[in-house]
């Protein structure tokens, strides 16, 4: 299940096979059974989430009070006077985005992207841009120093994108990616395989 082999091609590079359990999570369809229940679960926090933001009026109606509230927080300190955000470039990002009053504008992005994050995940329409759009929004909030249920998320979210081929076959990704030629379907014919030497890895971990 863990094995890695290595192959040789005919220019002598060597190529690192991933191993079976690899294969069968980021390949295989059958593992899509697993990926749906887990995209599901994300998409459906990120849809609530973002719902919930686009019923709020102090996050959609212009004034971007919702999001400038969560920003001053995170530009505040900790009841033992540490820095709410840890990194001074995040803390500076912050700040500009304060100063040049574009928590109006900002707002609708966070709102939208959430909308837009879970109803991709649950319909499984390009679950690897769906995915990597919550994970940097997940990074966002943990940034500024908002832990709740970000980081399950963030794990869960770079696991989907690693499963992008597979993660949407029961979806709308098994009628889009093809559209796209990938990764199921090749309009034209490859190249003949030129045969290769399968050699043993010297070690695995």
């Amino acid at each position: 299940m863990f094995k890695v082999e290595k192959v040789i091609d005919e220019k002598g590079r060597v190529w690192i096979k991933d191993p079976p359990i690899a294969r069968f999570l980021f390949q295989g369809t059958i593992a899509s059974y697993l990926w749906l229940v887990v995209r599901v679960w994300v998409g459906y926090d990120f849809l609530i989430a973002g719902w919930h933001k686009f019923t709020t009026p102090a996050w959609v109606d212009g004034s971007g009070q919702g999001i400038l509230g969560f920003w001053k927080g995170a530009l505040g300190t900790t009841p033992s006077g540490a820095p709410v955000i840890t990194f001074d470039w995040y803390r500076s990002f912050i700040q500009f985005l304060v100063n040049t009053n574009s928590a109006g504008w900002f707002s609708y992005v966070i709102v939208f992207g959430e909308l837009a994050v879970g109803v991709g995940l649950i319909l499984g329409a390009f679950v690897g841009l769906a995915a990597a759009g919550g994970l940097i929004m997940n990074m966002a909030f943990m940034l500024a120093g908002t832990t709740s249920t970000n980081p399950v998320l963030a794990v869960l979210g770079v696991l989907l994108i690693l499963a992008w081929k597979n993660a949407g076959y029961i979806g709308l990704d098994r009628y889009l990616l093809p559209l796209l030629g990938t990764p199921w379907k090749q309009t034209h014919p490859g190249p003949a395989k030129v045969p290769v030497t399968a050699i043993p890895a010297t070690a695995t971990r």
